[in-house]
């Protein structure tokens, strides 16, 4: 099948490009910035419609992932960016669907598990969970993203897909070996001794085995049944003192520093990045997923990061 990635150059849309190019599928990248890669790469602008949209045209599956990463900090250029990205890209992508004389048959968007609140109590799944925003006392980082995860639901709902399926993708970090990503990152600070728990270690880490996510968008793809909302995540989350303890575990390391919270703030400002991204609790668990029989390769992070450890 013909598989379109708007967005797909980052760790998450590589992930997806290799694994359905070596089934043999057709994947076609939209890029911004096109580098050569074994599947096709196009330019796009991520905002109009151009050329590119001949290949929605005549694909079968549409996957965006396009928006600015947000690994950066939140200062208002920034801000703005990261909103718009997505935005403005979904609305593009939806627009070509629009206007195809033979859509394709599934549009899987990319959200974020980051919508839903900061909390310990409870799991979040797509009917019971609570949306975040106004928890008391959340920091002004931690709202924006919120309000940027509200408004790319909103855009992607909006618009009007005929015959195409349509699926939101509340995603959890996704963990591969790939260089730069998340994995890779935590792995390298458990490596040099850096691998404690973050703050008091009692928030939640959110993740799926890139091999699972992987099997869920193809098992997506192929469940005509399945619309709306979908948490693509492991069952299992954990807090992130023992998360990391069973990285280093697994990467054969005895001991790692803990880092307070005002390490982490000041740490943040230096990697100009957000502690949002450790420090808050995202308790998400994969509820239509499991309802529908689908079977997680690696349901636990303790075999999920052994795996990765020794890809």
């Amino acid at each position: 099948m013909k598989i379109v990635i708007p967005g797909g150059s980052g760790q998450v849309g590589t992930v997806l490009a290799r694994a359905f190019h070596k089934s043999g599928d057709d994947v076609v990248v939209l890029s911004r910035a096109p580098r050569a890669q074994p599947w096709r790469v196009i330019p796009w602008d991520g905002a109009t419609l151009g050329t590119w949209r001949r290949e929605v045209e005549d694909c079968e599956v549409v996957i965006n992932l396009a928006g600015r990463s947000v690994n950066c900090r939140y200062n208002l250029p920034n801000r703005r960016a990261i909103l718009e990205s997505r935005v403005v890209s979904t609305r593009a992508v939806g627009q070509a669907i629009a206007q195809a004389s033979s859509p394709p048959r599934v549009w899987l968007q990319a959200s974020t598990a980051t919508i839903y609140a900061h909390r310990y109590d409870a799991p979040n799944d797509e009917r019971s969970g609570i949306l975040g925003g106004d928890e008391p006392n959340a920091p002004d980082p931690w709202r924006f993203s919120i309000d940027v995860a509200r408004a790319w639901e909103r855009t992607f709902n909006e618009m009007i897909a005929g015959r195409t399926r349509k699926i939101a993708l509340r995603s959890a970090m996704t963990m591969s070996r790939d260089a730069g990503g998340v994995f890779d990152t935590l792995a390298t600070l458990v490596r040099y001794g850096l691998g404690g728990r973050a703050g008091d270690g009692r928030q939640f880490m959110s993740w799926v085995h890139s091999e699972d996510f992987v099997a869920a968008l193809r098992w997506l793809i192929d469940r005509d049944d399945i619309d709306g909302v979908v948490n693509v995540a492991s069952p299992n989350p954990l807090p992130n003192a023992e998360f990391m303890r069973l990285l280093r575990d697994a990467c054969g390391v005895p001991f790692g520093l803990p880092v307070r919270e005002w390490m982490l703030e000041i740490g943040a400002v230096f990697m100009r990045t957000e502690s949002e991204l450790i420090l808050k609790s995202r308790r998400v668990v994969p509820g239509r997923l499991l309802e529908h029989g689908f079977a997680f390769k690696f349901p636990t992070w303790n075999e999920a990061a052994r795996d990765l450890c020794h890809q």
